[in-house]
C-alpha cells in the first residue's frame, strides 16, 4: 500500500531515528550516546501534531514522573492510562502528546501518561514495576478504578496486560478495560510473521527486535510472563481490544495475545488492520486508518467504563 508523501516521510524519519540503537547497545559505536537516540527518537515522534483545546503538564505520579492532558471536556472522570512504547529502551510522554491528545478528545477523558525508567540502565522488571507504581498511585489518590481504562502501544501494549496481571496479583483494584495497540506480546518472536513479514514491516526487524529483547531483559528469559504476556496467567482481567497492523512482524504474535485471553476467558476484540504498520495510531492527523483506529479504541474503552458503572 502507497502511502502519502507526509506519511511516508515521517516513517522513514522514525525508523532512521534507531538507526545508530544497535551499534551503541552492542558498544560498536561509543561516538554517540543512547540519550543521544532517545532525545532525537522523541523530537521526532513529537512532530505529529497536537489537537487544539488540550492542556499538557508534568506531574509527579507516586515518585514515577509524569505527563498528564486534559481536553477541554472531561466525561464522568473518566481516565486514560496511556503507556508509551520504545521497546522499554526508547520513547517517553514528551513524543505522544499528539496520539494522547487524540484519545483525550475522543474519550473525554484526562490522559496520564508514566515516564518509566529505560533499560538498559534499568532493565527489566524496572519499566513494568514503575508503571504499575503510577496506576497503584492513581488509584491510592482517589481515582476510581471504573472510570480508568489503560491503553498502550508496542511495549506499552504488553504493558496494558502485564500491569493487570501485577495489580491483580497486588489486590488492587482494575480498571474497566484496555486496549492493545500493535502490542509486543511475545519476546520469544516464534510467530510466523516474524518471518513472512520481514521486509515487509516498515519500522522493525526480527534482528533489531532480537537484540532489543535481550537489553531490555537482561538475565531474564523471553518466555517469564510479566515480559510476555502471551504465557501469563490472565485469568479474571477486565474487556481487551486488540488491534495490530497485517504488515507487522508482530502479527502472529498479537493474535496468539488476544486467543490466549480469549481461551482464560477474558472477553477481547482482536482487529487487524490489512496494510498497516507499527502502531499506525501515530499518523492519525494524516492517515484514515489512524483515525478510524483511535476512534474504534476509544468507543470500545467507553463501552467498557459504561458496562462496569452498570455492574
Amino acid at each position: 500500500m502507497a502511502f502519502n508523501e507526509t506519511v511516508t516521510r515521517r516513517l522513514e524519519q522514525w525508523a532512521s531515528s534507531l538507526q545508530d540503537l544497535g551499534p551503541v547497545i552492542l558498544g560498536q559505536n561509543k561516538d554517540v550516546k543512547i540519550e543521544e537516540i532517545r532525545e532525537s527518537y522523541i523530537s521526532k515522534m513529537a512532530e505529529h501534531p497536537v489537537v487544539e483545546d488540550v492542556r499538557v503538564e508534568t506531574i509527579d505520579m507516586g515518585g514515577v514522573p509524569g505527563t498528564l492532558i486534559t481536553p477541554a471536556t472531561v466525561m464522568a472522570d473518566r481516565v486514560l492510562f496511556y503507556i508509551h512504547g520504545g521497546a522499554y529502551i526508547v520513547g517517553g510522554p514528551g513524543g505522544y502528546h499528539g496520539l494522547a491528545a487524540a484519545f483525550a478528545v475522543a474519550m473525554k477523558a484526562r490522559v496520564y501518561l508514566p515516564d518509566y525508567r529505560l533499560a538498559p540502565e534499568n532493565p527489566f522488571p524496572a519499566p513494568i514495576e514503575d508503571t504499575y507504581a503510577a496506576y497503584r498511585w492513581l488509584i491510592e489518590e482517589g481515582q476510581d478504578p471504573r472510570s480508568v481504562t489503560f491503553a498502550g502501544d508496542s511495549a506499552g501494549g504488553a504493558m496494558v496486560v502485564s500491569v493487570m496481571v501485577m495489580a491483580r496479583n497486588a489486590g488492587l483494584p482494575l480498571p474497566a478495560g484496555g486496549a492493545a495497540l500493535s502490542p509486543w506480546a511475545n519476546l520469544e518472536h516464534t510467530g510466523p510473521s516474524m518471518f513472512n513479514r520481514e521486509g515487509l514491516d516498515r519500522l522493525n526487524t526480527k534482528a533489531g527486535l532480537d537484540l532489543m529483547a535481550r537489553t531490555f531483559l537482561g538475565e531474564a528469559l523471553p518466555n517469564s510472563p510479566e515480559a510476555s504476556p502471551v504465557f501469563a496467567d490472565v485469568r479474571g482481567l477486565p474487556p481487551i481490544l486488540v488491534q495490530i497492523g497485517e504488515a507487522e512482524l508482530m502479527l502472529s504474535d498479537a493474535i496468539r495475545l488476544a486467543s490466549h485471553l480469549g481461551e482464560n476467558r477474558v472477553r477481547v476484540t482482536l482487529e487487524v488492520w490489512p496494510n498497516m504498520f507499527h502502531v499506525w495510531h501515530m499518523f492519525q492527523a494524516e492517515l484514515a486508518e489512524g483515525r478510524e483506529a483511535i476512534a474504534n479504541a476509544a468507543a470500545f474503552l467507553g463501552r467498557a467504563i459504561e458496562s462496569t458503572a452498570k455492574s
